[in-house]
Order: C-alpha cells, then sequence, then structure tokens
C-alpha cells in the first residue's frame, strides 16, 4: 500500500525518474479485508495481487529478493543474494514485525494472522472447526499496533459467523488497552445489538503468557482456556527498519520528517507506512500507508530537481469496517502539516465516523478497497475472488 504507490506515483509524476521495486514475494497480500476470509465471505485468491500492472503500465523494474542492507552514505541496496543496488534516494515500506509474547513461539497452533497469508488460511479452517458452544479469545497488544479498529472488526465477524453457524459459541477479546481504540461507540453498541452473550469485552487485560498445550492464555489476573486462541502480539517496525541504523522512537518506529518522509538521522532514506511513529490520532492503516506514499513521491520529485518540498502537506484517512456480513461503519480523518509541532496535526471538524452501521457502507467499502488496489470491477461484487494486478 505505500511502497508500490510511490513507486507508481514517481513516474506517473516524473517520467524520467527510474525506479526500481524490490520486494520478497512476487504477489502481494492484502490485508484490508482479510478478516473477512475467516468466515467464508472472501477467499485467499481475491487477496493476491501481482506487480504485472506497475511493469507494464509505468516502466517500474521490479527485483524480487530480500533486502539484507542499506548503506545511505553510497546509497546502496544489497540483496541476501549478493546484488546491490545504487540509487539518489531510498524508499523503505517494511511493514511491522512482531514481539515475541512468552510461549506463543512460532507454533502454527495459534496464529496471529495480522499479516495476511497462510496464518489467515490456518485461522480460518480452526474457526471453521469449532466445536459449537466453543470458546475463541482475540487478544489485542497496546496501541499502536497496525490497523487499530481491524481487532474489534475480526471479533464482530466471527461473532456474526457463531450466531448464524454456531450456536452458543463464544468471542472474548482480551484487550491490553484501557478502552476500545477506535469507532468505540459503533464497535459496543454492535456487540450490545447484535452479539449479546456473544461478544465479552475486558478491557486493561494484557497477555503475558500463553501455553500452546492447552490453548491457554495468561493475562495479570487470569488465565482463560479456549478452543481458538488468537494472540495478536504486540508491533514494531520492520526488521529491515530497524536493523538500518535508523533513529527509532520507544525503540519501535521510525522518527521522520513528515515534509518528506525522510529518516530524521538518515539522509537520503525515506520511510513510509506502518512502519513510521504516527503522528497525533494518525492511524496505522493501508489507506495512510497509501497517502504517505504519494507525499513521498511529490517530495522526491521535488528534492531530485533541487525544489523544496511542499510546505503544508495535506493526507486523509478512511477506514471501514465490517460487524456482519453486509452492515460497515467507517472512520475518516484529515490531517495537515503543522510548521510549528512539526508534523501532521488532525484537522478538527474534517472526518468522523459513521452514524450506524448500515448495507450502503459495506458497499462503499468493498469500492474503497478495490480502489485502493485499482482492481477492475468483478462483473458480481459478491464474487471478488480472481487475482489482480497492483495499481496503487
Amino acid at each position: 500500500m505505500g511502497g508500490a504507490t510511490v513507486a507508481k506515483y514517481l513516474r506517473l509524476w516524473g517520467d524520467a525518474i527510474s525506479v526500481t521495486l524490490v520486494e520478497r514475494m512476487p504477489t502481494y497480500t492484502s490485508n484490508i479485508m482479510s478478516s473477512l476470509v475467516l468466515t467464508g465471505q472472501r477467499t485467499m485468491s481475491s487477496l493476491s495481487f501481482s506487480y504485472d500492472t506497475l511493469r507494464s503500465k509505468y516502466g517500474i523494474t521490479t527485483v524480487f529478493g530480500e533486502v539484507v542492507g542499506i548503506d545511505p552514505v553510497s546509497v546502496k541496496v544489497t540483496l541476501a543474494d549478493g546484488t546491490v543496488l545504487t540509487a539518489d534516494r531510498i524508499v523503505m515500506a517494511p511493514g511491522i514485525s512482531f514481539d515475541d509474547v512468552p510461549g506463543l513461539g512460532t507454533s502454527d497452533k495459534m496464529p496471529h494472522a495480522w499479516q495476511a497469508g497462510p496464518q489467515t488460511a490456518l485461522l480460518a479452517s480452526q474457526i471453521n472447526a469449532m466445536p459449537s458452544g466453543g470458546v475463541m479469545i482475540l487478544t489485542i497488544p497496546k496501541t499502536p499496533y497496525r490497523c487499530p479498529p481491524g481487532p474489534y472488526e475480526r471479533a464482530c465477524l466471527v461473532a456474526s459467523y457463531f450466531k448464524q453457524h454456531k450456536p452458543k459459541s463464544k468471542v472474548i477479546i482480551l484487550d491490553a488497552n484501557e478502552e476500545v481504540a477506535s469507532k468505540k461507540d459503533l464497535f459496543t453498541k454492535a456487540w450490545a445489538d447484535l452479539f449479546s452473550g456473544i461478544v465479552e469485552y475486558r478491557p486493561e487485560n494484557e497477555v503475558k503468557d500463553v501455553e500452546p498445550g492447552t490453548n491457554t492464555a495468561v493475562t495479570e489476573f487470569d488465565k482463560l482456556k479456549a478452543d481458538v486462541l488468537n494472540v495478536i502480539p504486540p508491533q514494531r517496525a520492520g526488521a529491515v527498519a530497524t536493523k538500518s541504523g535508523l533513529r527509532l522512537i520507544n525503540n519501535r518506529w521510525v522518527d521522520v520528517n513528515w515534509l518528506t518522509m525522510e529518516s530524521t538521522s538518515t539522509p537520503n532514506v525515506h520511510v513510509l507506512g506502518d512502519a513510521v511513529f504516527p503522528a497525533p490520532v494518525m492511524p496505522k492503516s493501508g489507506n495512510m500507508a497509501n497517502q504517505q506514499g504519494k507525499l513521498a513521491a511529490a517530495a522526491l520529485l521535488n528534492l531530485l530537481a533541487g525544489r523544496a518540498p511542499n510546505p503544508a502537506p495535506v493526507v486523509m484517512n478512511t477506514c471501514y469496517s465490517f460487524v456482519d456480513a453486509k452492515n460497515v461503519i467507517h472512520v475518516a480523518s484529515v490531517h495537515q502539516f503543522d510548521a510549528d509541532k512539526k508534523q501532521p496535526m488532525p484537522v478538527q471538524g474534517a472526518g468522523g465516523v459513521s452514524a450506524m452501521a448500515n448495507e450502503l457502507e459495506g458497499k462503499a467499502a468493498l469500492a474503497w478497497a478495490r480502489k485502493l488496489a485499482a482492481q477492475a470491477p468483478p462483473s458480481h461484487e459478491e464474487e471478488w475472488t480472481s487475482p489482480g494486478s497492483l495499481d496503487t
């Protein structure tokens, strides 16, 4: 959402710029809409995108490999196979890495599925196999983490699935935060109106340990056993960013100049997306990464031409969440750079949240997700299953 976007707009707005996109995998799996796979409303293939359009339409060179190091002085990128790429500027969109939760390890028994892919399919199979009357425990780390409303949306979707297919089953949410981190009133209303007796929400319940042998979550106050245990670990900037010597805030998130997305400690290296320390009330979302990609592209073109970047950039965010198979809620915000505070600040009176969950927003959510990847609309909206080509 961030890296492919900056690559596209560097070419779209600056045709003379040569752009090489380095990616580990030949296909991209979207985190957006991935919780719908857990309830059978989407397939994994519907979340899969190739990089063909970036190559054929925009002339971007794609290299598939693992980045093992960057040299900001000579502006070089080294890959695991020994390939060295030289540039004038480096942009990093490394996403997130996950902290260890004691007991969790790499056990396939408890997939977090917070990075869409094989773990998503595994968690879906566990939910499907769970006995009627069983319990799923979903744990939420302290903020900031990727997609603030995402865990609560997941709880709603699973509860909706239980209500229809596994009566008397429950979802217990163990939230390390003091309260619901996003769309609080709308989610709590959904739990009360639609899922009374199905969703149990426990704030200030941080998971300290897990016991894989018994599917048990251990908090400061209790031990809870589950049929399905979905532990979402605490997060930090992706490993390639944290190992590259960039200045980090709280030893977790990359500190950037918000006019250019350039590292505050390392010239010529720009970082965007979930790896960046968030400005006030700025979420870690795919939509925000897309906006930061465009901001970075515009700033880079100015810098490469010897011009100053835009002194007052504006970025916007919209995030949709399903509360059941069809009804959706959203949150939107606008953020403008504040020269005194040297960071984007929320524009008062702009954005907001849904008045209530409704089906019309469900259609808007599907269009929004397709637009972020610029996937051609399918012949039938409900059959959005064909792999597309990423064109953010």
